[in-house]
């Protein structure tokens, strides 16, 4: 019961902690947001990614501990005092000493560099969360805006089949058409309505999707964001492309600065197995005569020379090297993969811009009109209608795809690719 209590504490502290230094809205100036605002904005004010900013900084700080030198001992000691005025077992004895420890083998520079090496890829694991931050804002962006095209879809439907119900009910006031007819007419219109309420839904939710990502604790009733659909003519060849991201991707730096804190653990390891002197001075003072000296003492290593913390370091050394390995191939493929799903997304997006959506909307309203005319059965007018609703969420949905995968290929190579 206690630690539920406490954990219930936590949580409404934290709770009032995000309240008190939650930032300003970021549609506060009533202007709506860029893509590239966004990320701004998330990186500034995400609370997972100023977390993983305050771990660089407290790795950082176990620099401190290491480059810290021994201190030293200082002893002191008494004996035979009494507090009789005759003491028959001599004068009284009274000692003090101060000994240090010297490290051997650079010891203290070794802990630095493994340090630094540490804080060395802590840092490029933020940078590679940063990197994951900002392809889910431009995907979580992207979805908003698909969101906000597909409500203005549904609501350019909705308006424009209301009229065509209107006029098939002034025809059914003239007599032209029957009521089977018109009813079936006007139970289309259940469709367009819940498209419209569906759309709005979606819109809604990425809007709360992106906010989130944004670091907001509320999400913003007016928040709005503002940007396009269309794609950029992407210059970069594929090798490019593999050989930007083999210079950029930060959890493949993190990889290579893992191979280099591992060989400096081996160095520091071999050191830890030097032995280290220590050397101390000494005072001391019996009845009415003093004395001074020194000692050193030096360890004999016969059988701790450190030998398991060696061996440890050298296959945790070899491992990582074999990982970064991995993690090269694991780069390439992913570039490539990204690339072959961008290709594929652009072809089909293509497909829809250029003849589809043109098509959609020719035999829609040349059936219209032919059904008006009674040319048409009023089957092919509302197939008609079906299709053109389909194909037009199916070329915005296309569109959509082609721009996450240029977010997915940016991620890929760390790198902005989008010209």
């Amino acid at each position: 019961m206690r630690s539920l209590l406490l954990t219930g504490s936590l949580l409404l502290q934290a709770v009032a902690f995000a309240q008190t230094v939650a930032p300003s809205p970021p549609t506060a100036s009533g202007q709506p947001l860029t893509m590239a605002q966004a990320v701004d904005y998330a990186r500034l004010h995400s609370p997972g990614l100023q977390g993983a900013q305050t771990h660089v900084s407290a790795v950082q700080a176990l620099e401190i501990t290491a480059g810290l030198r021994l201190n030293p001992i200082i002893a002191g000691e008494g004996t035979q005092s009494t507090l009789s005025t005759s003491d028959p077992n001599g004068p009284p004895f009274y000692g003090i000493g101060l000994q240090r420890t010297f490290e051997t083998g650079g010891k203290r520079g070794l802990r630095l560099d493994a340090a630094r090496a540490n804080t060395g890829v802590a840092s490029a694991q933020f940078d590679d969360q940063r990197r994951s931050l900002d392809f889910n804002v431009r995907s979580a962006f992207t979805k908003m805006l698909q969101a906000k095209l597909a409500l203005a879809i549904a609501n350019d439907n909705l308006t424009g089949y209301r009229r065509t119900v209107e006029l098939m009910k002034v025809r059914l006031d003239a007599g032209d058409v029957d009521r089977t007819d018109f009813e079936r007419i006007e139970l289309q219109l259940a469709g367009f309505e819940n498209d419209q309420t569906n759309a709005q839904l979606n819109l809604t939710q990425a809007s709360e999707q992106l906010q989130v990502l944004l670091g907001e604790p509320h999400g913003v009733a007016n928040f709005d964001i503002v940007g396009t659909l269309d794609l950029p003519q992407l210059s970069s060849t594929e090798k490019q492309l593999e050989d930007a991201a083999i210079a950029a991707r930060p959890d493949l730096l993190a990889a290579s600065r893992q191979v280099r804190a591992n060989e400096a653990a081996i160095r520091l390891a071999d050191a830890n197995g030097k032995t280290d002197p220590q050397f101390g001075l000494e005072y001391e003072h019996s009845g009415t005569g003093s004395t001074a000296g020194f000692n050193l003492s030096i360890p004999l290593r016969i059988f701790d020379k450190n030998q398991g913390e060696k061996e440890r370091s050298r296959r945790e050394a070899e491992s990582s090297r074999l990982l970064l390995q991995q993690q090269v191939n694991q780069v390439i493929s992913d570039v490539d993969q990204a690339y072959a799903a961008y290709q594929a997304a652009v072809a089909q997006n293509a497909r829809y811009q250029t003849k589809y959506l043109a098509e959609a909307a020719h035999v829609r309203d040349n059936l219209e009109f032919a059904y008006r005319n009674g040319d048409a059965t009023l089957l092919d007018y509302l197939s008609a209608l079906q299709d053109y609703r389909q194909t037009n969420l199916a070329a915005l949905n296309a569109q959509a795809t082609a721009q996450t995968a240029l977010h997915q290929l940016s991620y890929a190579t760390a790198t902005e690719v989008n010209p």
